[in-house]
């Protein structure tokens, strides 16, 4: 046998180093695509849970957004969003708020007490940001107000405690309506409360109260005409999203049966409505925005105080009430926040 040439020897060892140099420039070639969808994957997801259309709550996911980049997020650069709508019907939600859970969000966001009970039950330890009109203590979302102490905070409009004051403003306006209406979504886990809310009222102030609970919008119609063989006048509008997303159905309805309605937000009257008593949910949904993005930022909700509002608007539609033959009082109007004509 020759000897081998050390020359081999010493090309032989090159070629084992090339290759292993080879192998590993693969490697990390190979890997860069990994690398890159792991880096765009570390963005931040927020988990939207809608309980209404998204053309009905379009204008508070604006406020959302705007309270979101008051805080340095923005949808799209920074964080992302996932939107799941339940388009008015609650009993979607559930399945919804698993689905967003499955996508591993990092914070939850449910605009309404039906969505936020529907987040809890399916996120134990997810951090969720609610809008409620219910009071979240009662609604086992949170142990305290100023101590939410689990994985839950955000914004209590607290609505049941307005029943009384909306209900005197409307039998101000309407002073020859011997009976007063108040329209419920079966769904709203508030419904009981605000009923029982608006009968106390009632007694308070002599007026009949007529309770007409809808399951879905094809009730409607009939509900209203139930209204009329009551002969109810005027009637509660109780705060729900499902009557957000269905606004335009229930002003068009009072309007025909010539009923005067009061109405828990602005965008209501805006659209033709009588009369509107309640917080500013735009204001609410942006502090709902600050709060997701301090969430993002480290805060923990357990020790994020439930906000509640300070101020309430009323606004009165000078046309519509001419149309249904109602004069508003100069006291009203000088209160209002907004009198549109």
């Amino acid at each position: 046998m020759l000897p081998r040439s050390p020359w081999l020897g010493q090309q032989m060892q090159f070629d084992r180093v090339r290759r292993r140099e080879f192998i590993t420039l693969l490697g990390g070639a190979a890997a860069w695509p990994f690398a890159a969808r792991a880096q765009k994957a570390a963005m931040p997801v927020i988990g939207f849970l809608n309980s209404a259309s998204p053309d009905a709550f379009a204008p508070f996911v604006s406020s959302f957004l705007r309270g979101l980049e008051a805080v340095g997020f923005v949808d799209g650069q920074n964080v992302m969003i996932e939107y799941r709508s339940a388009e008015g019907q609650p009993d979607r939600l559930p399945a919804l708020a698993a689905e967003l859970v499955r996508r591993q969000v990092t914070v939850l966001v449910a605009n309404s007490t039906a969505s936020a009970l529907a987040a809890k039950e399916a996120a134990s330890t997810l951090p969720i940001v609610f809008l409620t009109g219910g009071d979240p203590v009662e609604l086992g979302l949170v142990a305290s107000f100023n101590r939410p102490g689990g994985n839950a905070t955000g914004v209590s409009f607290l609505v049941n405690k307005l029943v009384e004051k909306r209900l005197e403003l409307l039998a101000e306006l309407t002073p020859n309506a011997t009976a007063l209406g108040i329209l419920v979504d079966a769904g709203n886990p508030n419904a009981l409360t605000d009923t029982k809310a608006a009968q106390l009222a009632a007694q308070k102030i002599g007026r009949r109260l007529v309770i007409v609970t809808v399951g879905s919008k094809s009730e409607l119609d009939a509900a209203f005409m139930a209204l009329v063989q009551q002969q109810v006048s005027a009637l509660f509008v109780a705060a729900n999203v499902s009557f957000i997303a269905w606004r335009d159905q229930i002003i068009a309805l009072a309007a025909r049966h010539m009923i005067a309605a009061s109405y828990s937000g602005r965008d209501f009257v805006v659209l033709g409505g009588l009369m509107s008593y309640g917080p500013n949910q735009a204001d609410a949904h942006r502090q709902v925005g600050v709060y997701t993005g301090r969430i993002l930022k480290g805060s923990n909700p357990a020790d994020m105080p439930v906000m509640q509002p300070s101020r309430f608007e009323l606004v009165v539609n000078l046309k519509t009430a001419n149309a249904l033959g109602l004069v508003v009082p100069n006291s009203m109007q000088l209160l209002a926040d907004e009198v549109m004509e």
